[in-house]
Protein backbone atom coordinates (compact mmCIF):
# COMPACT_ATOMS: atom_id res chain seq x y z
CA UNK A 1 0.00 0.00 0.00
CA UNK A 2 3.01 2.25 0.89
CA UNK A 3 3.99 2.12 -3.28
CA UNK A 4 0.56 3.67 -4.46
CA UNK A 5 0.17 6.07 -1.22
CA UNK A 6 3.46 7.48 -2.01
CA UNK A 7 2.57 7.68 -5.81
CA UNK A 8 -0.99 9.61 -4.89
CA UNK A 9 1.31 11.83 -2.58
CA UNK A 10 3.62 12.54 -6.07
CA UNK A 11 0.60 12.97 -8.31
CA UNK A 12 -0.98 15.49 -5.78
CA UNK A 13 2.32 17.52 -5.84
CA UNK A 14 1.96 17.59 -9.72
CA UNK A 15 -1.45 18.57 -9.71
CA UNK A 16 -0.53 21.91 -7.15
CA UNK A 17 2.14 22.79 -9.27
CA UNK A 18 0.02 22.55 -12.65
CA UNK A 19 -3.19 24.58 -10.77
CA UNK A 20 -0.92 27.02 -9.17
CA UNK A 21 -1.15 26.26 -5.29
CA UNK A 22 1.83 26.36 -3.72
CA UNK A 23 -0.27 25.59 -0.24
CA UNK A 24 0.30 21.96 -1.51
CA UNK A 25 3.60 21.64 -0.10
CA UNK A 26 2.19 21.15 3.25
CA UNK A 27 0.30 18.18 2.15
CA UNK A 28 2.65 15.72 0.43
CA UNK A 29 6.26 16.89 2.26
CA UNK A 30 7.14 16.74 5.57
CA UNK A 31 7.97 19.69 7.53
CA UNK A 32 11.67 19.27 7.71
CA UNK A 33 12.02 17.72 4.53
CA UNK A 34 15.73 17.47 3.25
CA UNK A 35 16.45 18.58 0.25
CA UNK A 36 19.49 17.69 -1.21
CA UNK A 37 19.64 19.83 -4.35
CA UNK A 38 17.49 22.73 -3.86
CA UNK A 39 16.80 25.74 -6.01
CA UNK A 40 19.03 28.87 -5.59
CA UNK A 41 17.83 31.16 -2.85
CA UNK A 42 15.43 28.06 -1.65
CA UNK A 43 15.06 27.97 2.13
CA UNK A 44 14.60 24.84 3.84
CA UNK A 45 12.02 22.38 4.85
CA UNK A 46 8.42 22.51 3.62
CA UNK A 47 8.74 26.59 3.49
CA UNK A 48 11.55 26.67 1.44
CA UNK A 49 9.45 24.46 -1.24
CA UNK A 50 6.65 26.99 -1.26
CA UNK A 51 8.91 29.53 -1.39
CA UNK A 52 10.07 28.34 -4.48
CA UNK A 53 6.89 26.83 -6.07
CA UNK A 54 5.73 30.97 -5.39
CA UNK A 55 8.75 32.35 -7.02
CA UNK A 56 8.23 29.84 -10.19
CA UNK A 57 4.49 30.79 -10.57
CA UNK A 58 5.19 34.16 -10.18
CA UNK A 59 7.57 33.59 -12.82
CA UNK A 60 6.16 31.25 -15.28
CA UNK A 61 1.63 31.45 -14.09
CA UNK A 62 1.15 28.48 -17.04
CA UNK A 63 3.92 26.48 -15.69
CA UNK A 64 2.73 22.75 -15.96
CA UNK A 65 4.66 19.72 -14.79
CA UNK A 66 4.31 16.53 -17.20
CA UNK A 67 6.04 13.70 -15.33
CA UNK A 68 7.20 11.02 -18.88
CA UNK A 69 8.00 8.25 -16.61
CA UNK A 70 7.60 7.60 -13.25
CA UNK A 71 9.07 4.45 -10.55
CA UNK A 72 8.54 3.40 -7.38
CA UNK A 73 9.11 0.79 -4.76
CA UNK A 74 7.82 1.23 -1.15
CA UNK A 75 9.60 3.85 -0.22
CA UNK A 76 10.58 5.73 -3.27
CA UNK A 77 9.62 7.74 -6.27
CA UNK A 78 11.66 9.11 -9.26
CA UNK A 79 10.13 10.42 -11.81
CA UNK A 80 11.25 12.12 -15.26
CA UNK A 81 9.69 15.43 -16.41
CA UNK A 82 8.83 18.07 -18.55
CA UNK A 83 8.65 21.44 -17.26
CA UNK A 84 6.73 24.36 -19.56
CA UNK A 85 6.03 27.55 -19.10
CA UNK A 86 5.65 31.20 -20.35
CA UNK A 87 8.15 33.25 -19.06
CA UNK A 88 5.72 36.45 -17.64
CA UNK A 89 7.53 37.27 -14.45
CA UNK A 90 11.40 37.38 -13.19
CA UNK A 91 13.62 34.77 -13.01
CA UNK A 92 16.94 33.82 -11.85
CA UNK A 93 17.55 38.02 -12.17
CA UNK A 94 16.01 37.38 -15.77
CA UNK A 95 12.91 40.53 -16.66
CA UNK A 96 10.33 38.69 -18.36
CA UNK A 97 10.89 38.03 -21.82
CA UNK A 98 7.17 36.24 -22.80
CA UNK A 99 9.27 33.61 -24.28
CA UNK A 100 7.85 29.98 -23.71
CA UNK A 101 10.43 27.58 -22.07
CA UNK A 102 10.79 23.57 -22.02
CA UNK A 103 12.80 21.99 -19.52
CA UNK A 104 13.87 18.11 -18.75
CA UNK A 105 14.10 17.42 -14.64
CA UNK A 106 14.53 14.41 -12.91
CA UNK A 107 13.45 14.09 -8.95
CA UNK A 108 13.55 11.27 -6.85
CA UNK A 109 11.41 11.43 -3.61
CA UNK A 110 12.23 9.79 -0.02
CA UNK A 111 8.52 8.79 1.66
CA UNK A 112 7.44 7.92 5.40
CA UNK A 113 3.69 8.14 6.26
CA UNK A 114 2.67 9.29 2.94
CA UNK A 115 4.78 12.64 2.68
CA UNK A 116 8.12 13.49 1.10
CA UNK A 117 11.11 13.38 3.50
CA UNK A 118 14.05 13.83 1.35
CA UNK A 119 14.21 14.57 -2.52
CA UNK A 120 17.46 14.80 -4.96
CA UNK A 121 16.81 16.10 -8.17
CA UNK A 122 17.57 18.61 -11.05
CA UNK A 123 16.00 20.69 -13.98
CA UNK A 124 17.92 21.92 -16.77
CA UNK A 125 18.41 25.45 -15.23
CA UNK A 126 20.82 26.49 -17.72
CA UNK A 127 18.40 25.32 -20.64
CA UNK A 128 15.45 27.38 -19.24
CA UNK A 129 18.03 30.60 -18.70
CA UNK A 130 19.28 30.15 -22.52
CA UNK A 131 15.38 29.94 -23.78
CA UNK A 132 15.19 33.32 -22.13
CA UNK A 133 17.86 34.50 -24.13
CA UNK A 134 20.74 34.36 -21.94
CA UNK A 135 24.32 33.21 -22.32
CA UNK A 136 25.66 30.77 -19.27
CA UNK A 137 28.13 33.70 -18.49
CA UNK A 138 25.27 36.43 -18.35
Amino acid sequence: MAKEENIATQEKLGEGINSGNPDIVFEVFADDVVDHDPAPDQGPGAEGFKQFFTALGSAFPDAKVEAEHLVADDTCVAIAYTLTGTHEGEFMGIAPTGRKIEARGMQIGRFEDGKIVERWGSTDELGIVQQLGKSPTG
